[in-house]
């Protein structure tokens, strides 16, 4: 069942007027689609307190994903599966973003060319201008929507997702048929993607065991991020207000892992949580930036609550490495 609008969403009006401004909550009274997904990652529209920059967060992920707290995705990859390589690999990379994981990518001598993908010119700007600093000559930036990519010219030997994939409609088209007319026969699909409930649209049982988790966290370190607010409970995220902030987030986020493993072999799967800290921490992630030693007590206390969690729930977030199927398999 849907829930439309929700005190959550009011709060969160509130909020991103204060932490944010009023130029960003104008960029969102426009009917252009594209435009509000793109002011939604505007940085110049002012700062958020997010989880996934917290030190701690990106350590839980490493240890949950490689196996070592210190060791990210990106390395895993390239260490485990690239090392007897023939050939140095060319990469899609649809949404991109400031494509930091690209730059880290292709300062590696085994990724030939990496084309990244991306609505926002501004983004893509910014990161030819890195790597021509960096002196990286394999990176190549394209403005355009998928509708507007030629998908059938192109052969890549992986295309990979990095906190995208869930922003693209139809994800079993694109899955199943875009990303298979790029992808030479032996080709290669990375995620690294939240894959939890469309539009937010949580069950009850996890806002409840959201709530659960906030009440973990001392007071002072609920206060959110530039207001006078403190954080006492998830009211559970409206459809409309998050169809209103970025018409691309959590689009069919639902599907992805549905339509992952219809088209492709699993070659790595793991899972890494969010389904707690990711509502639990928002608009507060700012207090655990630089843990002191309660901070990071709290933050203990919330891994552990959210691996209990985890224990009889499916993951919200996934890294995963697949290989396309074809008629013979």
């Amino acid at each position: 069942m849907k829930r439309w609008i929700t005190w959550e969403d009011l709060i969160d009006v509130y909020v991103k007027l204060h932490q944010r401004g009023i130029r960003f909550l104008l960029s969102k009274l426009t009917f252009n689609s594209t435009k509000k997904s793109i002011s939604a990652f505007d940085a110049s529209l002012g700062g958020t307190s997010n989880w996934w920059e917290i030190p701690l967060i990106k350590e839980r992920w490493n240890r949950m994903i490689t196996g070592d707290s210190q060791i990210d995705f990106k390395s895993y990859f390239i260490n485990k599966y690239l090392s007897g390589a023939q050939s140095p690999l060319r990469v899609l990379s649809l949404g991109s973003g400031y494509c930091q994981h690209e730059l880290v990518l292709a300062s590696c001598p085994l990724f030939r060319e990496i084309v990244c993908l991306d609505i926002n010119q501004g983004n893509l700007d910014e990161a030819a201008a890195q790597a021509k600093e960096k002196g990286l000559h394999n990176l190549s930036f394209c403005c355009k929507s998928i509708e507007q990519y030629d998908f059938a010219s192109e052969r890549f030997d992986m295309v990979m997702f990095n906190n995208s994939l869930h922003h693209f409609r139809d994800v079993r088209t694109l899955l199943g048929k875009k990303i298979k007319q790029c992808l030479k026969p032996e080709g290669m699909l990375l995620i690294n993607e939240y894959v939890g409930a469309t539009r937010f649209q949580f069950s009850r049982m996890q806002i409840q065991a959201i709530n659960k988790a906030i009440r973990l966290i001392d007071k002072p370190y609920r206060r959110r991020y530039k207001t006078s607010l403190y954080k006492k409970r998830y009211y559970g995220t409206g459809w409309l207000r998050v169809f209103l902030a970025d018409p691309s987030e959590a689009v069919d986020s639902a599907n992805i892992m549905p339509a992952v493993h219809e088209y492709y072999h699993t070659i790595e799967e793991k899972p890494f949580g969010g389904n707690i800290l990711a509502f639990a921490l928002k608009d507060i992630a700012f207090h655990f930036a630089t843990p002191d030693r309660r901070s990071r007590e709290l933050l203990e206390s919330l891994f552990q609550f959210e691996d209990d969690y985890l224990k009889e729930h499916r993951s919200d977030f996934v890294f995963g490495l697949y290989r396309l199927k074809t008629h013979e398999t």
